[in-house]
Protein backbone atom coordinates (compact mmCIF):
# COMPACT_ATOMS: atom_id res chain seq x y z
CA UNK A 1 0.00 0.00 0.00
CA UNK A 2 0.89 3.51 -0.38
CA UNK A 3 1.14 4.79 3.05
CA UNK A 4 2.27 8.48 4.38
CA UNK A 5 4.33 8.43 7.37
CA UNK A 6 3.97 11.97 9.39
CA UNK A 7 6.84 12.59 12.27
CA UNK A 8 8.22 15.20 13.52
CA UNK A 9 5.09 18.02 15.41
CA UNK A 10 4.58 20.72 17.42
CA UNK A 11 5.34 19.01 20.66
CA UNK A 12 8.70 18.68 22.45
CA UNK A 13 8.97 15.15 21.53
CA UNK A 14 9.33 16.74 17.77
CA UNK A 15 13.29 14.74 17.63
CA UNK A 16 11.96 11.63 19.59
CA UNK A 17 9.37 11.27 16.93
CA UNK A 18 11.56 12.00 13.86
CA UNK A 19 13.49 8.70 14.78
CA UNK A 20 10.72 7.12 15.15
CA UNK A 21 9.10 8.11 11.72
CA UNK A 22 12.25 7.23 9.92
CA UNK A 23 12.37 3.98 11.65
CA UNK A 24 9.08 3.15 10.96
CA UNK A 25 9.58 4.47 7.00
CA UNK A 26 12.19 1.95 7.09
CA UNK A 27 10.08 -0.75 8.37
CA UNK A 28 7.23 -0.49 5.80
CA UNK A 29 9.85 -0.21 2.52
CA UNK A 30 10.97 -3.67 4.54
CA UNK A 31 7.54 -5.21 4.29
CA UNK A 32 7.14 -3.91 0.54
CA UNK A 33 4.90 -0.68 0.84
CA UNK A 34 5.39 2.31 -0.56
CA UNK A 35 5.85 5.19 1.82
CA UNK A 36 5.93 9.21 1.54
CA UNK A 37 7.44 10.85 4.85
CA UNK A 38 5.56 13.89 5.69
CA UNK A 39 7.46 15.98 7.64
CA UNK A 40 5.16 18.64 10.43
CA UNK A 41 7.62 21.01 11.74
CA UNK A 42 7.63 22.72 14.73
CA UNK A 43 5.14 25.63 13.73
CA UNK A 44 2.52 22.86 12.39
CA UNK A 45 3.42 23.18 8.45
CA UNK A 46 3.26 19.88 6.77
CA UNK A 47 5.84 18.92 3.79
CA UNK A 48 6.56 16.46 1.99
CA UNK A 49 9.99 16.44 -0.08
CA UNK A 50 9.81 19.85 0.59
CA UNK A 51 6.06 20.12 -0.93
CA UNK A 52 3.76 22.14 0.97
CA UNK A 53 1.10 19.58 1.91
CA UNK A 54 -2.82 19.87 3.02
CA UNK A 55 -5.36 17.87 4.85
CA UNK A 56 -8.37 18.04 2.19
CA UNK A 57 -11.65 16.77 3.57
CA UNK A 58 -12.77 14.28 1.07
CA UNK A 59 -10.07 14.56 -0.54
CA UNK A 60 -6.85 13.15 1.58
CA UNK A 61 -3.69 15.12 1.11
CA UNK A 62 -3.29 17.61 -1.10
CA UNK A 63 0.33 19.01 -2.23
CA UNK A 64 1.44 21.85 -4.11
CA UNK A 65 4.03 20.62 -6.99
CA UNK A 66 5.04 17.17 -8.53
CA UNK A 67 4.38 15.57 -5.22
CA UNK A 68 0.76 16.66 -5.15
CA UNK A 69 -0.81 13.92 -6.75
CA UNK A 70 1.02 11.49 -5.56
CA UNK A 71 0.28 12.21 -2.21
CA UNK A 72 -3.69 12.41 -3.21
CA UNK A 73 -3.48 8.88 -3.82
CA UNK A 74 -2.57 7.63 -0.31
CA UNK A 75 -4.55 4.65 1.33
CA UNK A 76 -3.30 4.98 4.88
CA UNK A 77 -1.51 7.24 7.30
CA UNK A 78 0.33 6.16 10.26
CA UNK A 79 1.01 9.25 11.91
CA UNK A 80 4.26 8.70 14.14
CA UNK A 81 3.54 11.73 16.52
CA UNK A 82 4.14 12.02 20.13
CA UNK A 83 2.59 14.26 22.49
CA UNK A 84 0.36 16.87 21.98
CA UNK A 85 -1.13 17.90 18.44
CA UNK A 86 -0.02 14.23 17.37
CA UNK A 87 -1.35 11.97 19.87
CA UNK A 88 -3.85 13.36 21.72
CA UNK A 89 -6.39 12.90 19.16
CA UNK A 90 -6.16 16.60 17.40
CA UNK A 91 -4.53 15.31 14.10
CA UNK A 92 -6.70 11.72 14.49
CA UNK A 93 -9.95 14.56 14.24
CA UNK A 94 -7.73 16.11 11.10
CA UNK A 95 -7.63 12.56 9.11
CA UNK A 96 -11.36 11.57 10.16
CA UNK A 97 -11.97 14.64 8.60
CA UNK A 98 -10.40 13.67 5.43
CA UNK A 99 -11.75 10.56 5.32
CA UNK A 100 -8.44 8.76 5.28
CA UNK A 101 -7.24 5.25 7.25
CA UNK A 102 -4.58 6.18 9.79
CA UNK A 103 -2.72 3.38 12.36
CA UNK A 104 -3.07 3.96 16.42
CA UNK A 105 -6.41 5.21 18.53
CA UNK A 106 -9.27 7.24 17.08
CA UNK A 107 -9.71 10.70 18.49
CA UNK A 108 -11.44 9.45 22.05
CA UNK A 109 -9.19 6.73 22.67
CA UNK A 110 -6.16 9.02 21.73
CA UNK A 111 -7.30 12.19 23.72
CA UNK A 112 -8.09 9.66 26.90
CA UNK A 113 -5.14 8.25 26.54
CA UNK A 114 -2.92 11.00 26.49
CA UNK A 115 -4.47 13.09 29.55
CA UNK A 116 -3.11 11.14 32.28
CA UNK A 117 -5.67 12.70 34.56
CA UNK A 118 -8.55 11.27 32.44
CA UNK A 119 -7.34 8.03 31.85
CA UNK A 120 -6.84 7.06 36.00
CA UNK A 121 -10.46 9.05 36.82
CA UNK A 122 -11.81 6.27 34.01
CA UNK A 123 -9.23 3.22 35.30
CA UNK A 124 -10.63 3.87 38.69
CA UNK A 125 -14.14 3.84 37.97
CA UNK A 126 -13.57 0.19 36.56
CA UNK A 127 -11.70 -0.97 39.40
CA UNK A 128 -8.26 -0.77 37.82
CA UNK A 129 -5.55 -0.85 39.97
CA UNK A 130 -3.25 2.01 40.19
CA UNK A 131 -1.21 4.68 42.45
CA UNK A 132 -3.06 7.25 44.17
CA UNK A 133 -2.95 10.76 42.65
CA UNK A 134 -4.37 13.90 42.81
CA UNK A 135 -4.78 16.92 40.56
CA UNK A 136 -3.04 20.09 41.43
CA UNK A 137 -4.90 23.49 40.91
CA UNK A 138 -4.91 24.85 37.82
CA UNK A 139 -4.02 28.63 38.33
CA UNK A 140 -7.16 29.66 35.46
CA UNK A 141 -10.05 27.87 37.26
CA UNK A 142 -11.30 28.88 40.39
CA UNK A 143 -13.38 25.57 41.39
CA UNK A 144 -9.73 24.15 41.54
CA UNK A 145 -9.64 21.67 44.10
CA UNK A 146 -8.31 23.43 47.93
CA UNK A 147 -7.64 20.74 49.59
CA UNK A 148 -4.92 19.29 47.10
CA UNK A 149 -1.86 19.73 48.96
CA UNK A 150 -3.36 17.92 52.24
CA UNK A 151 -4.01 14.96 49.51
CA UNK A 152 -0.68 14.72 48.46
CA UNK A 153 1.02 14.94 51.51
CA UNK A 154 -1.28 11.71 52.85
CA UNK A 155 0.29 9.89 49.83
CA UNK A 156 3.40 7.10 49.88
CA UNK A 157 6.74 9.81 49.18
CA UNK A 158 8.68 10.88 47.27
CA UNK A 159 5.77 12.35 44.73
CA UNK A 160 5.77 12.37 41.48
CA UNK A 161 4.99 16.04 39.46
CA UNK A 162 3.94 15.60 35.75
CA UNK A 163 2.30 17.43 32.66
CA UNK A 164 -0.94 15.21 32.56
CA UNK A 165 -0.26 15.22 28.79
CA UNK A 166 3.14 15.00 27.94
CA UNK A 167 5.62 11.95 27.58
CA UNK A 168 9.25 11.22 27.45
CA UNK A 169 9.34 12.36 30.87
CA UNK A 170 9.42 15.62 30.18
CA UNK A 171 8.76 18.63 32.71
CA UNK A 172 8.45 15.72 35.42
CA UNK A 173 9.88 16.31 38.80
CA UNK A 174 10.24 14.07 42.10
CA UNK A 175 9.49 15.71 45.57
CA UNK A 176 11.20 14.59 48.33
CA UNK A 177 9.61 17.57 50.84
CA UNK A 178 6.34 19.29 51.49
CA UNK A 179 8.50 22.45 50.83
CA UNK A 180 9.02 21.63 47.08
CA UNK A 181 5.98 20.88 46.26
CA UNK A 182 4.98 24.25 44.69
CA UNK A 183 7.80 24.59 42.70
CA UNK A 184 7.19 21.21 40.87
CA UNK A 185 4.12 21.93 39.99
CA UNK A 186 5.25 25.41 39.16
CA UNK A 187 7.45 23.70 36.68
CA UNK A 188 4.67 21.00 35.46
CA UNK A 189 2.38 23.65 34.82
CA UNK A 190 5.18 25.24 32.16
CA UNK A 191 4.15 22.57 29.97
CA UNK A 192 0.47 21.79 30.73
CA UNK A 193 -1.57 23.89 33.13
CA UNK A 194 -3.15 20.47 33.57
CA UNK A 195 -1.20 18.60 36.32
CA UNK A 196 -0.75 15.46 38.00
CA UNK A 197 0.77 14.53 41.15
CA UNK A 198 1.81 10.43 42.17
CA UNK A 199 2.21 8.95 44.75
CA UNK A 200 5.55 7.08 44.79
CA UNK A 201 5.74 2.91 44.50
CA UNK A 202 8.87 0.88 45.00
CA UNK A 203 7.55 -2.20 42.41
CA UNK A 204 9.02 -2.89 39.24
CA UNK A 205 8.49 -1.14 36.54
CA UNK A 206 7.19 -3.54 34.20
CA UNK A 207 5.92 -2.48 30.45
CA UNK A 208 3.50 -4.82 27.74
CA UNK A 209 3.02 -3.93 24.29
CA UNK A 210 -0.31 -4.31 23.15
CA UNK A 211 -1.29 -4.74 19.22
CA UNK A 212 -5.02 -5.14 17.51
CA UNK A 213 -8.51 -3.80 17.44
CA UNK A 214 -11.11 -5.58 18.65
CA UNK A 215 -9.28 -8.32 20.41
CA UNK A 216 -6.01 -7.13 21.17
CA UNK A 217 -3.03 -9.48 21.62
CA UNK A 218 -0.46 -8.38 23.97
CA UNK A 219 3.36 -9.34 24.47
CA UNK A 220 5.24 -10.67 26.99
CA UNK A 221 5.83 -8.18 29.56
CA UNK A 222 9.50 -6.47 29.77
CA UNK A 223 10.87 -4.90 32.81
CA UNK A 224 12.71 -1.35 32.83
CA UNK A 225 16.41 -1.96 34.05
CA UNK A 226 17.38 2.23 33.64
CA UNK A 227 21.17 3.10 34.77
CA UNK A 228 19.24 6.33 36.88
CA UNK A 229 17.38 7.06 39.72
CA UNK A 230 13.97 7.24 38.08
CA UNK A 231 13.44 6.22 34.21
CA UNK A 232 13.67 9.75 33.00
CA UNK A 233 14.55 11.62 29.36
CA UNK A 234 18.12 10.70 29.47
CA UNK A 235 17.42 7.33 30.78
CA UNK A 236 15.02 6.55 27.70
CA UNK A 237 17.16 8.41 25.15
CA UNK A 238 20.66 8.00 25.87
CA UNK A 239 22.38 4.46 24.46
CA UNK A 240 23.14 2.46 27.17
CA UNK A 241 21.36 3.94 30.27
CA UNK A 242 18.40 1.47 29.97
CA UNK A 243 18.30 -2.40 29.73
CA UNK A 244 15.31 -4.25 28.78
CA UNK A 245 14.85 -7.70 30.85
CA UNK A 246 12.40 -9.84 28.37
CA UNK A 247 10.58 -11.88 30.09
CA UNK A 248 9.89 -9.74 33.27
CA UNK A 249 10.89 -12.03 36.29
CA UNK A 250 7.73 -11.09 38.20
CA UNK A 251 6.05 -14.94 38.33
CA UNK A 252 3.62 -16.63 36.38
CA UNK A 253 0.41 -15.07 38.26
CA UNK A 254 1.30 -11.25 37.63
CA UNK A 255 2.57 -11.75 34.41
CA UNK A 256 -0.98 -12.96 33.71
CA UNK A 257 -2.72 -10.32 35.69
CA UNK A 258 -0.15 -7.62 34.08
CA UNK A 259 -1.09 -8.94 30.80
CA UNK A 260 -5.31 -9.22 31.09
CA UNK A 261 -5.30 -5.42 32.36
CA UNK A 262 -3.28 -4.34 30.00
CA UNK A 263 -5.90 -5.85 27.17
CA UNK A 264 -8.36 -4.89 29.42
CA UNK A 265 -7.26 -0.64 29.50
CA UNK A 266 -6.93 -0.65 26.17
CA UNK A 267 -10.63 -1.81 25.77
CA UNK A 268 -12.05 0.77 28.34
CA UNK A 269 -9.86 3.51 26.92
CA UNK A 270 -11.39 2.76 23.14
CA UNK A 271 -7.99 2.17 22.07
CA UNK A 272 -6.92 0.46 18.88
CA UNK A 273 -3.90 -0.51 16.50
CA UNK A 274 -1.28 -0.31 19.30
CA UNK A 275 -0.54 1.15 22.74
CA UNK A 276 2.06 -0.05 25.11
CA UNK A 277 0.68 -0.14 28.56
CA UNK A 278 3.21 0.61 31.84
CA UNK A 279 2.94 -0.66 35.17
CA UNK A 280 4.53 -1.26 38.84
CA UNK A 281 4.56 -5.14 40.21
CA UNK A 282 5.37 -4.70 43.98
CA UNK A 283 7.35 -7.32 45.89
CA UNK A 284 4.05 -9.27 46.97
CA UNK A 285 2.96 -9.47 42.62
CA UNK A 286 0.17 -7.01 43.32
CA UNK A 287 0.11 -4.93 39.67
CA UNK A 288 -0.52 -1.57 39.55
CA UNK A 289 -1.28 0.54 36.33
CA UNK A 290 0.85 3.59 35.71
CA UNK A 291 0.11 4.96 32.13
CA UNK A 292 -0.65 4.09 28.58
CA UNK A 293 0.74 5.38 25.75
CA UNK A 294 -1.15 5.11 22.26
CA UNK A 295 1.60 6.25 20.18
CA UNK A 296 4.91 5.18 22.22
CA UNK A 297 8.49 5.83 20.51
CA UNK A 298 8.52 3.30 17.33
CA UNK A 299 12.94 2.64 16.51
CA UNK A 300 13.46 -0.68 16.12
CA UNK A 301 14.74 -0.39 19.65
CA UNK A 302 12.46 1.44 21.75
CA UNK A 303 10.11 -0.84 24.09
CA UNK A 304 7.09 -1.33 21.95
CA UNK A 305 9.17 -3.27 19.19
CA UNK A 306 11.83 -4.71 21.23
CA UNK A 307 8.49 -6.44 23.39
CA UNK A 308 6.81 -7.78 19.94
CA UNK A 309 10.20 -9.17 18.77
CA UNK A 310 10.66 -11.40 21.71
CA UNK A 311 7.48 -11.98 21.21
CA UNK A 312 7.55 -13.33 17.60
CA UNK A 313 6.73 -10.43 15.54
CA UNK A 314 9.59 -8.50 13.58
CA UNK A 315 9.71 -4.91 13.03
CA UNK A 316 8.92 -4.82 9.00
CA UNK A 317 6.15 -7.33 9.89
CA UNK A 318 5.05 -5.23 12.87
CA UNK A 319 4.62 -1.95 11.37
CA UNK A 320 3.06 -3.72 8.31
CA UNK A 321 0.15 -5.26 10.88
CA UNK A 322 -0.26 -1.91 11.85
CA UNK A 323 -1.61 -0.43 8.76
CA UNK A 324 -3.80 -3.95 7.97
CA UNK A 325 -5.28 -3.09 11.35
CA UNK A 326 -6.07 0.66 10.20
CA UNK A 327 -7.61 -0.74 6.95
CA UNK A 328 -9.79 -2.60 8.96
CA UNK A 329 -10.86 -0.21 11.41
CA UNK A 330 -11.56 2.04 8.83
CA UNK A 331 -13.74 0.08 6.96
CA UNK A 332 -15.57 -1.73 9.99
CA UNK A 333 -16.46 2.14 10.87
CA UNK A 334 -17.77 2.93 7.25
CA UNK A 335 -20.04 0.74 7.35
CA UNK A 336 -21.78 2.92 10.43
CA UNK A 337 -23.93 5.73 9.41
CA UNK A 338 -23.41 7.68 12.65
Amino acid sequence: MKVAVLSGGRSSEHEISLLSGKAVAEGLRQAGHEVLPVLIDRDGQWSCDGAAVSIVPSAGLSGEGPEGSRLGEVEVVFPVLHGPFGEDGVTQGALETAGLPYVGSSVLGSAVCMDKLTLKRLCADNGVSQVDFVQAPDPDRADSDGDWRQKAIAMDWPLWVKPARLGSSVGISRVERPEDLGAAVAEAANHDPRVIIEANCPGREIECSVLGNLEPQTSLPGEILADAQWYDYEAKYTEGRMNLAVPARIGDAATAELRRTAAEVFRLADCSGLARCDFFVEEDGRVLLNEINTMPGFTETSVYSKLWEASGIAYPELCSKLVDLAVERHRREATHSF
